[in-house]
């Protein structure tokens, strides 16, 4: 028995409303959302880095290791190992092709335990080097070094990313990210 045409024109308009708001809620997600980090595709290893390392059955092989100020760990067998500017994936294999050497067809994991400080200065309360947390921004950051002093210019930051030599200015919102390595600069507001 066919619908009555008011029941039929009843669930159309309720089945196009869910879909225009699904597609709001879409929008609205996207929107919202964190900005697109072009220097994040892949995080790239440092000095003060912390890696674990995990050698399949061999003990000896497995621990923390940190990443050194000339860019390399100490690893046991195969002397330093070059891990700067190496994404995880990238050094694993640089690892496994050193310990081949030694060991046959190693099964080698690796892992960042612990990321690089930030360090942030500045119009903030206690200016210094902290330790860099997932999904950082940099009103995270500034809450971490005790708030914004009153001279503080809350519209503008400046960061200096650990890969670059030179500051970059953004707009202050509350999705600004923070990159392990970076230094975060404060300014003063002139009026």
């Amino acid at each position: 028995m066919p619908l009555p045409i008011w029941h039929t024109r009843r669930a159309l308009l309720h089945a196009l409303a869910l879909g225009l708001g699904g597609g709001v809620i879409a929008a609205c997600t996207t929107a919202s959302g964190p900005p697109a980090q072009e220097d994040s595709v892949d995080y790239r290893l440092g000095p003060a880095d912390q890696l674990r390392i995990t050698v399949f059955n061999e003990p000896g092989l497995t621990g923390l290791f940190v990443v050194n100020s000339q860019g390399t760990i100490a690893y046991p067998l195969v002397g330093d190992v070059r891990a700067e500017g190496l994404t995880a994936s990238e050094f694993t294999q640089t690892l496994r092709e050193a310990l081949e050497r030694y060991l046959r067809s190693p099964s080698v994991s690796v892992e960042v335990a612990s990321y690089r400080p930030f360090f942030i200065l500045g119009e903030v309360a206690r200016p210094g080097s902290y330790p860099f947390s997932a999904d950082l921004t940099v009103l995270n950051a500034v809450a971490t070094a005790g708030g914004f002093t009153y001279r503080a210019n809350r519209r503008r930051v400046f960061i200096r990313r650990a890969n670059s030599s030179e500051e970059q200015a953004y707009n202050l919102t509350v999705v600004t990210p923070v990159m392990p390595g970076d230094t975060i600069r404060i300014g003063e507001r002139l009026f």
